[in-house]
């Protein structure tokens, strides 16, 4: 019975000791962005400074790091992202690195099984083999951090951080392409709100200009009534081409039709717009 008493109390102890959580030591975290119209993640884990000697001691350089602690950082992409003259095709890579002093040398890996980095690395599965400068910050980050910064319509910049080294990777998206193959295609038969889109994308990218008018003037036939936030495009898409006269007067339309609908934002904005271009 004694015995009996005694393996309850130690399973009860043990059953209680498994059921304790204690935080991570290096959390895992994911960072997920939107750039042009790909999706963009990563997953990784974070360990902490502690006061430690980080690049060149903790993490030795010239030897390839698992970027990050205990399983692989996984990259995901929704579509193509072009680093340099290398393209890495939509799909799940392993994030590996070698750091130097001066540059880093960054992997994108195709198996994503790993746990720390392979013990023989299969040259089949490096997608991108690049490289990086090395700069240096003012304050030192006490947690190793991925970031996508510099966000544009069709790239980034992929930045890894610890300590005060910081490592800055560019790459562009297929924006663009992706864009204006869905412009074309669309133009096959398209309704009101596609030309205004496409008008939109031209202007905002302040490319085929002329070609954006048309497409607004499309758009606004196909209006009975005209929506102030067509109108507004148009004068501004005049504006773009210099035909402030006629920029004044499209302005002059939107900002009626908005104080119609009450929208002052549009009206503000138009009565600035004409303030400026009456000055041209």
């Amino acid at each position: 019975m004694k015995n009996l008493i005694t393996g309850t109390i130690l399973f009860a102890g043990l059953t209680l000791q498994a059921q304790i959580k204690t935080p991570a030591p290096s959390p895992s975290s994911t960072v997920e962005q939107k750039i042009g119209l790909t999706d963009v993640s990563i997953t990784y884990s974070r360990p902490h400074k502690r006061n430690r000697e980080i690049f060149g001691s903790l993490v030795p350089f010239d030897k390839m790091w698992r970027t990050g602690a205990n399983k692989n950082t996984i990259i995901t992409t929704s579509d193509i992202l072009i680093f340099g003259n290398d393209t890495l095709k939509a799909g799940s890579y392993s994030i590996f690195t070698i750091p130097k002093k001066d540059e880093w040398v960054i992997i994108f890996y195709g198996d994503t099984e790993n746990w720390g980095t392979p013990e023989k690395m299969d040259d089949s599965q490096i997608m991108i083999k690049t490289s990086a400068k090395v700069g240096s910050l003012n304050q030192a980050k006490q947690s190793f951090t991925i970031s996508f910064d510099d966000i544009q319509m069709d790239g980034a910049k992929l930045s890894m951080s610890w300590d005060k080294t910081v490592v800055t990777l560019p790459f562009k998206t297929a924006t663009k392409e992706r864009v204006t193959a869905s412009i074309e295609k669309v133009m096959n038969g398209p309704m009101a709100e596609d030309y205004y889109k496409a008008a939109d994308y031209y202007l905002s990218q302040k490319s085929n200009i002329k070609t954006a008018l048309e497409y607004i003037n499309k758009a606004l036939d196909l209006k009975e009534e005209k929506p102030f936030w067509y109108l507004r495009r148009k004068a501004l898409i005049q504006a773009e081409l210099k035909d402030y006269k006629g920029a004044i007067e499209t302005a002059k339309l939107s900002m009626a039709a908005a104080k119609v609908a009450n929208y002052e934002s549009y009206v503000k904005s138009n009565q600035d717009s004409i303030d400026e271009w009456s000055k041209k």
